[in-house]
């Protein structure tokens, strides 16, 4: 079979026949429609390829060209705000305290004198004397450790007449019969616990062989400490005479917390023995509020006082350690009073402050084709603190790997004091890719193929 195709004459014909109107003929319409059909054809063709060329290169590119990545909206957690610690300072004459074991959040100096109030100047100790004469009768005695007795002391009629004499100028006094014996560590039980003045000076003339060898020996170990604002004329307290300052009664706080037989006598709370009986500490806090001691000290209406220790255990690594003092109080009732507030205060100034809760936002994710990632806290945080404490926080997020659901994408750091706390930021919900229809549609959102 073979195809008639059209010679270059009878194409030059048929241009002829079509520019010629008055030459058609019936016989020629066969080819002149031939032609005009291959020429619509082909244009047909032709058309067609470019349209598909071009639909087909869009496609291709709109398809596979890069878009932009999710836009990022981000900020930090608000900075909690806290309530500065209520601290009020006993109602005497002078009032000191000293903390240990939270030089990070209350300075360096609170080991020393953290606060205070009142003057400086001297004041009458009362019984806190008693809390001196123990320490320096055990500086020249020592026992080997808390629960050693030591020697037996017999008592002589010159002290038993101490009884009486104590007893006429209205000082605490307790039994000590004429040959009564007693062990070293309960005559000075004896002498802090009930705060019994005879034992005071029967003891200490004891340790020394005479009252003016003791306050020699007084005098030397108070230099010995540095304790130039401290004065002791005999060894109960009775005397207004005795005075220390209560930047001295500290540091005197502090050597008889850390003399193993006092502390754990001033932290018992009542004794019986035979000759004395019964007896009661004069400290009535012990127990509450931390109190583990000293001393109390009283010269009547205005003048009453104590020396004391603490254990608070406020939430930090170990319990705060505490050396306080109150000199020139109306009451005894005040001073209890105002001591345990003040403790109260430090220990609740201690506290966890939230800083963000699991699930917080802190920003999103957007794209132009409509999805949508939130950016999330991943836990739970809180900081320990004292007080106002100033706390700053930080913030650092990484590009997305693939804006999944639960990738974690940065942290997010608070500081207060000497601690620090960090909690993840992650995804929450995941960004989808756009579809075919949306990028076909979008020309103007892809990038340059």
């Amino acid at each position: 079979m073979t195809t008639q195709q059209d010679s270059p004459d009878e194409l030059t014909e048929l241009a002829e026949l079509m520019s010629d109107e008055r030459e058609f003929s019936p016989r020629r319409t066969p080819k002149i429609r031939r032609a005009r059909r291959r020429r619509g054809l082909m244009i047909t063709a032709i058309v067609t390829a470019v349209v598909l060329a071009v639909v087909g290169g869009y496609s291709g590119w709109a398809l596979t060209a890069p878009i932009a990545a999710p836009v990022e909206s981000s900020h930090e957690p608000a900075i909690p705000t806290t309530t500065a610690a209520a601290l009020p300072l006993p109602q005497a004459d002078a009032s000191a305290i000293s903390v240990s074991g939270a030089d990070p959040y209350l300075g360096a100096t609170a080991d020393e004198i953290w606060t205070s109030s009142g003057t400086d100047e001297p004041l009458p100790l009362a019984s806190i004397t008693k809390l001196i004469t123990a320490l320096v009768i055990l500086d020249a005695r020592p026992l080997a450790n808390a629960t050693d007795p030591g020697p037996t002391i017999t008592f002589s009629k010159a002290d038993h007449d101490l009884y009486d004499k104590y007893y006429v100028m209205g000082a605490t006094i307790a039994e000590m019969p004429t040959g009564s014996a007693m062990s070293q560590h309960d005559a000075l039980s004896t002498m802090l616990i009930p705060s019994a003045s005879n034992y005071a000076e029967a003891v200490s003339t004891w340790a020394f062989g005479s009252q003016w060898a003791f306050l020699g020996a007084t005098r030397e170990w108070l230099a010995a400490h540095g304790l130039t604002g401290t004065t002791i004329v005999e060894p109960t307290g009775i005397s207004p005479l005795n005075t220390s300052t209560a930047r001295d009664l500290i540091t005197i706080g502090k050597l008889a917390a850390a003399e193993p037989t006092i502390a754990r006598i001033v932290a018992t709370p009542s004794l019986g023995l035979p000759g004395p009986g019964a007896m009661s500490n004069t400290n009535v806090l012990l127990g509450s509020g931390g109190i583990t001691g000293l001393k109390t000290g009283n010269l009547g209406a205005g003048r009453y006082n104590l020396l004391y220790s603490a254990s608070l255990d406020v939430g930090a690594a170990e319990p705060l350690g505490v050396i306080g003092v109150v000199l020139g109080a109306s009451s005894r009732e005040s001073v209890n009073r105002d001591v345990l507030t003040l403790l109260d205060g430090v220990r609740a100034g201690f506290h966890e402050v939230p800083l963000a809760e699991r699930g917080q936002r802190l920003g999103s994710y957007t794209t132009p084709w409509g999805s949508s990632a939130e950016m999330v806290v991943s836990e739970r945080a809180s900081i320990f603190t004292w007080s106002d404490t100033p706390i700053t926080v930080t913030m650092k997020t990484a590009t997305p790997a693939a804006y999944e659901d639960g990738e974690v994408i940065g942290t997010v750091t608070w500081t207060a004091g000497p601690h620090t706390a960090t909690a993840d930021i992650e995804i929450q919900g995941s960004i989808a890719a756009p579809t075919a229809w949306w990028r076909l549609t979008h020309p103007s959102e892809l990038g340059t193929p």
